[in-house]
């Protein structure tokens, strides 16, 4: 069986031209990055006239080691929908280089529904992240010689929010002392790192609408506070300018094609556990105007991902979504029913009964809460069972909810038609989009909102310092954000040792951190890192490139 790097090696690419010109992105707009990767100007939004297409979701069940198959879902029903005759694109994130070399290795999606050229997807793309750590390290940079040349501002050191970050799973810099050495080497203090893409400027990126508004967000960012608590921002630091001057190539979305042709924009990439989990909003609304249907996806499981998307992003891009597709996998659901990863692959109908719940209550809360459509897609396995297919369509069927059977890894588009035709037919349905909770109401009561009517734990308890931080941000002004919340991917609650669909359980917010740029509020759960470290076995270890430049091991 091929790797998916080699059935991606083995593809024959369009340029790029032909892939812009077959949505109507003219010449004028495109900025190549060689034959097969380009930047679409942010002009195109501006001067794009014509109505949206239809906006799918593609989120998933409560991640497992089993896998769901979330990329590879949203790579192939676009093709599936060009099977039928529609114009599609995909808008998708860019991939970390933290989980490329660490746990995860590639993520353009599996198989024959991948993204390409996906070596330069996964490594480097057109350099977005590096330009994003450069003006993150620029503002940290700014604000020690701030502190270092006299301090006008009266930042109290011990008060410092902004980290320094790298785009790489490393430990070692989550809690550092820098400024060692001498009076000439800077002001000591305690520091750290975060992985680039739970940086505010990610966040920001990916929420700005223009070049003038990405500016404006930088310079509202919060860096720290002063000795009489006020907040200090990159505008009081004079630093705005210089950060979107390193961004203004970064904030424009990249063009790319699935093995199959159809075009694809990939840009922005925080994670779903740390940051808010959604592609650009710039790419997701080119994507509305240059296809018919456009196709997204979100981080982790529907809990989280989808929450953020829906709650978040489409208040603030005022988007409206038309379909929810959630993907699961039997093997998942057994996974979540107790079974150990390796008898994953025998029918278990008793564990998959018990698994079940999982994938139903995260089909509930977006039928329910958030009143959307929806279509559980289930990622097929040759070793899957027709009496485990069936109890899966039979329990969501009491839902109202159809299931399509995806084979897209194995088939391409033609093994999504089937889904492509269920999410058809469901974006024709009217649909009564709601958000889980207004923004007028305290930090408190949406913190609840998401933990009762999301997660359906038994309620939120804030640690005294997080009670005294969500009193400070609502004197100042920060009270009427929605909410991050920073969680575990593995489970509902914030214990990752729960699976299923576990109930009873209360969440604890143990911080609260205003990202003013990005205009929410991020809470912290359990013992959530913003820093994550290397496996034992890191798939760095596997990954090569031999004399004539090509790459191997990169899934």
């Amino acid at each position: 069986m091929k790797s998916d790097i080699e059935i991606a090696q083995a593809c024959p690419m369009r340029h790029i031209r032909e892939i812009a010109r077959e949505v109507g992105v003219e010449e004028r707009y495109l900025e190549q990055y060689g034959n097969y990767k380009a930047k679409i100007d942010d002009k195109l939004l501006q001067e794009k006239k014509g109505p949206d297409g239809k906006l799918i979701l593609v989120t998933a069940i409560t991640p497992t080691p089993a896998g769901e198959g979330k990329t590879t879902t949203t790579v192939g029903l676009a093709d599936g929908l060009r099977k039928l005759g529609k114009k599609s694109v995909v808008a998708l994130r860019e991939p970390s280089l933290g989980p490329v070399f660490g746990l995860k290795g590639g993520a353009a999606g599996g198989g024959y529904a991948q993204v390409v050229p996906m070596e330069d997807i996964n490594l480097h793309f057109t350099g977005d992240f590096h330009a994003i750590g450069a003006a993150n390290n620029l503002l940290a940079a700014m604000l020690d010689n701030h502190i270092q040349q006299g301090n006008a501002l009266g930042i109290d050191v011990k008060k410092i929010t902004w980290k320094r970050c790298v785009d790489m799973n490393d430990r070692q810099l989550r809690n550092i002392v820098d400024g060692l050495g001498g009076r000439a080497q800077g002001v000591p203090r305690e520091d750290g790192f975060d992985i680039t893409v739970a940086s505010e400027i990610m966040a920001v990126l990916c929420l700005a609408t223009s070049i003038t508004d990405l500016k404006a967000r930088l310079g509202r960012m919060v860096v720290g506070y002063t000795y009489e608590d006020k907040p200090v921002t990159a505008n009081d630091l004079k630093a705005a300018g210089a950060m979107a001057a390193l961004l203004k190539d970064a904030i424009k979305p990249n063009l790319v094609q699935t093995l199959e042709g159809t075009p694809a924009l990939i840009h922005g990439g925080p994670f779903a556990n740390i940051a808010h989990g959604c592609n650009s909003i710039m790419a997701t609304r080119a994507a509305l105007k240059l296809g018919d249907y456009a196709v997204t996806e979100a981080g982790f499981g529907a809990d989280l991902g989808a929450e953020k998307f829906l709650d978040i992003k489409c208040r603030m891009a005022d988007l409206q979504p038309s379909a929810v597709v959630v993907v699961a996998t039997v093997r998942a659901l057994k996974h979540h029913g107790g079974v150990a990863k390796a008898d994953l692959g025998k029918e278990d109908l008793a564990a998959l009964e018990r698994g079940l719940p999982n994938l139903l209550r995260h089909v509930e809360n977006i039928t329910t809460v958030f009143r959307l459509p929806c279509v559980v897609a289930i990622n097929r396995f040759p070793l899957d069972t027709e009496a485990e297919l069936a109890l899966i369509a039979d329990r969501c069927r009491e839902l109202g909810v159809h299931v399509a059977l995806s084979e897209v890894w194995a088939k391409g588009g033609e093994g999504g038609r089937a889904l492509a035709e269920e999410v058809v037919r469901l974006c024709e349905q009217p649909n009564q989009f709601q958000q889980a909770y207004p923004l007028d109401c305290s930090i408190e009561e949406k913190l609840r909102a998401i933990v009762t009517k999301i997660y359906r734990g038994k309620d939120v308890v804030l640690t005294p310092n997080a009670q005294k931080q969500a009193r400070q941000l609502t004197e100042q002004g920060f009270g009427g954000y929605p909410i991050c919340m920073a969680k575990t991917q593995y489970s509902f609650s914030d214990n990752q040792a729960l699976l299923g669909a576990p109930e009873d359980f209360t969440v604890t917010v143990r911080n609260l951190k205003v990202s003013a740029g990005a205009g929410f509020i991020v809470a912290l759960t359990g013992d959530i890192l913003t820093m994550p470290g290397l496996p034992k076995v890191p798939a760095a270890e596997k990954i090569d490139v031999d004399e004539t430049g090509k790459i191997t091991g990169l899934f």
